[in-house]
């Protein structure tokens, strides 16, 4: 499973020095436009072509070695190829910037000097090019590194054992303990990160002509009216969404009880059996239509059967053939990564698929573990190396799907294809012959469960993203407005109080590695627009939901009588996940709004008084211990003073004062005695303030958190 070394090929300066072969491209100076005709292109071309190769080839062998043995040596290495690559960029990018394209004839060399011109991060000066990749590469380490430990036990990583945790236990306190635990592992520490990212993200963006990055991300799609187009996509699965929202939700007021859900609100986002709700799977057992007609657990007759990793993969490209593709070149099951490592060392195991831009070697990166979603997974990736196997002839810079999104169809593509009840009852993984309605039923509820919540989720982390780089989300709420877009898309809110202190977007991978989101044909590779991809396959040039949404008919008219026998209202009205303390940086001390530094010393100046008061009632105590014994001994000899004398009238006792009041002795001692005791009481109060600031310095005090 190790990465196989490759030949360091020529130095990166002397390919660019082969550039002297261009005599006519050179940035500096007048220039004839005759020089940049679409001859001098075309080898410009060629040029890029023989040198990418090389260049990519060794930052993704670099990269592979780093995400499959995380070590700051390999770290390194993979930030300084990644620096070549941007060499290799800066220099044929500024090059192709010098060609004005549009009398060209050739549409092939028109596309591929467009994107050249678009050199992304590589447009940043030096330092700033090198502290962006440090950036880059810490939040991904921590991502792939964080665990969360138990009071008295192990730590635990995200796979297998808190993504275990999240998709079997049903003690809701358990499942908070595990989504609270992630958050704060991973999320708070990367938040200052992730601030300084966004502001060079935006300066690499504007060096590119874009006004931040979220637009450059777009134009890759090549549509003015992607925004819009996925909004009405989301509105056209609308129906489907709020009626499975809302069964869910329901189905889980049964579980949980009235304590942890309300039936007309958001559901908590921990309940839902995924790290981060993006799919719904796991709870299939707590929301079957027909119980009593539950599927078959693939699981455990795989466990049944003695799979293994290695034969999972073997059963996917087994399926792939049988669709007539291309099968894996020899190299891919030699260099592959198909679970985690048992020699103890730290991998990134969220699974990828990867082209090494040589046309021969491909690989999948995947923890695998013995579950039917871990073997529809690997479906998935196969699709992407059936994909790189497909335009592995075409130029380099065409080796990339026609939007980031059809990589990602060919995969679903491949994996509902194998979920067919035909093809799992022909590999062993289920014994019915027949499904009835009400087992298609059970069906349709798993696969809308594992793919309609997706599609939402998709979306708003890409919007989320987009509105922070144009500036609509402000740093000071980017917790709030995550949260709001999860209310409004999916319905769901955090279980907990959260504050602008935590940061719950980076738990999510594709935040913290910097990785567009919104992806969901094969030869053409990105070599022309994606929109006459799509109406070569379907005959149409827009996406649409409607064959979804024709698939789940079943389901969703199921649904929607289920839910008007039961008097449901759909969706989540007049509930809000907003915060209510949306100012962190102030804290409520004694009714007043304060800063955190004001408010501790507030509680210092409380605890120094309480001390101050607890002198005073030494003092009190120590003096009217001598009235005492002073008024005694005066007593005892007052009596034997008149005892001796013959006298027919009482002599009045002396007057006595307290708080300027003359009154009898008795009664000063009684109120000086009630005045100890006042102080006393405060005394107590002064030693609990002190064990409480003590004990509890180190995090915030109840009152100093955001309410709910």
């Amino acid at each position: 499973m190790d990465a196989r070394r490759i030949s360091p090929g020529p130095p990166l300066l002397m390919l660019f020095c082969c550039g002297q072969l261009l005599p006519g491209l050179r940035t500096e100076g007048d220039q004839s436009q005759e020089l940049y005709n679409e001859t001098m292109a075309q080898s410009l071309l060629d040029f890029h072509e023989r040198t990418a190769q090389i260049v990519w080839n060794q930052f993704t062998e670099a990269t592979w070695n780093y995400v499959t043995n995380i070590t700051n040596k390999n770290l390194e290495e993979m930030l300084h190829k990644d620096t070549q690559r941007s060499e290799h960029m800066l220099f044929f990018g500024t090059r192709a910037r010098l060609f004005k394209n549009t009398r060209f004839q050739d549409p092939a060399v028109k596309r591929m000097l467009s994107k050249l011109q678009n050199i992304g991060k590589a447009a940043l000066p030096k330092d700033k090019l090198r502290e962006y990749d440090r950036l880059l590469a810490s939040m991904k380490t921590t991502y792939n590194t964080a665990q969360v430990c138990l009071n008295e036990g192990p730590c635990l990583p995200l796979e297998p054992d808190l993504e275990e945790v999240m998709a079997t236990s049903r003690d809701q306190k358990e499942l908070l303990w595990a989504w609270q635990g992630w958050r704060d592992a991973v999320g708070r520490t990367l938040r200052d990160i992730f601030e300084r990212y966004v502001w060079l993200s935006n300066e690499a963006a504007r060096l590119n002509g874009y006004k931040d990055m979220g637009a450059l991300w777009r134009c890759i799609y090549e549509s003015d009216t992607l925004e819009q187009d996925l909004e009405q996509l989301f509105q056209e699965l609308q129906p489907l969404y709020l009626n499975l929202h809302t069964y869910v939700r329901r189905a889980l007021y049964r579980h949980y009880g009235p304590e942890v859900i309300d039936v007309k609100g958001p559901i908590p986002a921990h309940l839902l059996g995924n790290m981060w709700a993006q799919s719904w799977v796991k709870i299939l057992d707590l929301v079957l239509p027909f119980p009593s007609k539950p599927p078959e657990d693939m699981t455990k007759i795989m466990q049944s059967q003695n799979w293994k990793p290695e034969k999972m993969f073997m059963e996917a490209e087994t399926f792939i053939n049988s669709l007539g593709l291309l099968p894996t070149p020899p190299d891919f099951w030699k260099n592959s990564m198909m679970e985690r490592p048992t020699d103890g060392r730290d991998v990134e195991c969220y699974a990828s698929a990867w082209d090494f831009f040589n046309s021969k070697d491909f690989r999948i990166k995947k923890c695998t573990e013995v579950t039917i979603e871990d073997m529809l997974s690997i479906l998935h990736q196969m699709g992407h190396i059936q994909y790189f196997l497909q335009y592995k002839n075409l130029p380099v810079i065409f080796r990339k799907g026609a939007n980031p999104a059809f990589a990602e169809a060919v995969g679903s593509v491949i994996t509902l294809s194998a979920s067919s009840h035909k093809h799992l009852l022909h590999r062993g993984l289920l014994s019915h012959q027949h499904q009835d309605s009400e087992e298609e039923l059970n069906f349709l509820m798993r696969i809308a469960l594992d793919k309609v919540p997706f599609i939402p989720f998709a979306y708003l982390v890409d919007l989320y993203r987009w509105k922070v780089f144009d500036g609509t989300i402000q740093k000071n709420t980017y917790n709030l407005e995550w949260w709001n877009l999860r209310l409004k898309y999916q319905g769901l809110c955090p279980p907990i109080p959260r504050t602008e202190d935590d940061f719950d977007p980076g738990a999510k991978y594709h935040i913290s590695a910097n990785e567009p989101y919104v992806r969901d044909a094969l030869k053409v590779g990105s070599s022309k627009p994606w929109p006459e991809v799509l109406q070569k396959i379907t005959g149409q040039t827009n996406v649409s939901a409607k064959a979804l949404m024709t698939y789940f008919k079943p389901l969703l008219n199921w649904l929607v009588s289920e839910n008007v026998r039961q008097g449901e209202i759909l969706g989540w009205p007049d509930f809000s996940c907003t915060f209510e303390e949306k100012d962190t940086d102030k804290v409520t001390f004694l009714s007043l709004k304060l800063s955190r530094k004001q408010a501790k010393f507030g509680q210092w100046v409380l605890l120094a008084q309480s001390f101050v008061m607890f002198l005073v009632a030494l003092l009190l105590a120590c003096r009217l211990h001598s009235m005492a014994t002073k008024s005694l001994a005066q007593d005892t000899s007052r009596q034997n003073t008149t005892s001796s004398q013959n006298s027919s009238k009482l002599t009045p006792p002396p007057n006595a004062y307290f708080l300027g009041i003359a009154m009898e002795p008795s009664q000063v001692a009684k109120r000086q005695w009630m005045l100890l005791g006042l102080c006393l009481v405060g005394i107590l109060c002064s030693i609990s303030l002190a064990i409480w600031i003590i004990t509890q310095h180190k995090r915030k005090p109840l009152w100093m958190r955001a309410e709910w």
